[in-house]
This record gives C-alpha cells, structure tokens and sequence, in this order.
C-alpha cells in the first residue's frame, strides 16, 4: 500500500475534528461507503483532479507538521475543508467517519484499497 496515500487518508481524516465535534453521532465509515465515494469520484473528471489536489495539500499539511509549522498547516487544512465540500456529502462524510476506524483494522484496511484506486488516477496526471 502507498505510504503516501496512507498518511494522506489519515491527514484528511484528522482535519475534519471541527465538523466532528459539531456532529458527535457521526456514523463509521464502511467500505460501501468508500467504494460509492470512488464512483462518485472517479466518474467526474473536474472531482478526480479535487481529489489529487487535497491529496498533495494532505502531503504540504504533514511536511509543515514537522516543521512545527502550525500557521501553513492550518491555511492548508482550511483549504483542503473548501475543496472537501466541492467532492460532495458523500466525501466529507466517510472523512468523518474515518476517525472512527483503527487503519489497521479490516474496515480500515478495505477502505484504504479503495481509496487506493483514486489515489493511482492522481499519479496518471
């Protein structure tokens, strides 16, 4: 599996602590959820390029993490929650649900494969 993609899914994940804490009853995220989500995605080619540009803001937001850097990390999630919403409910609501999710477990590891797929159309562009 892609390390990248892996600390990517769990940056996105982490991001939407906000919107979390504004809907404590949000459900887990399940791999149907994820496979809807890449057809959602993969079917619209303006959604995939959204997709691979919140992927490289998740890359800026882990480099500026270890640089201590907590003003670009923060203009960079902000950012990544507007393009968030541009993928649609569906999106922000498995990113929700991934705080939930252990990535080792068989749900985490099901929704990892799945997202992989997204991940491999970003390397094509």
């Amino acid at each position: 599996m892609n390390l990248k993609l892996i600390a990517a899914i769990l940056v996105i994940g982490a991001v939407p602590v906000c919107a979390q804490a504004q809907n404590p009853s949000a459900a887990k995220s399940t791999r149907a959820d994820a496979q809807k989500v890449v057809k959602i995605i993969s079917s619209d080619k303006a959604k995939t390029r959204t997709f691979c540009d919140i992927g490289k803001l998740g890359e800026q937001i882990e480099e500026a993490n270890e640089k201590r850097d907590r003003k670009t990390a923060d203009e960079l999630s902000q950012k990544m929650k507007e393009l968030e919403k541009k993928l649609g409910p569906e999106y922000v609501t498995l990113m929700d649900g991934l705080q939930d999710i252990d990535p080792e477990s068989d749900d985490g590891v099901d929704i990892q494969a799945a997202l992989a797929a997204l991940d491999k159309s970003c390397a094509k562009e």
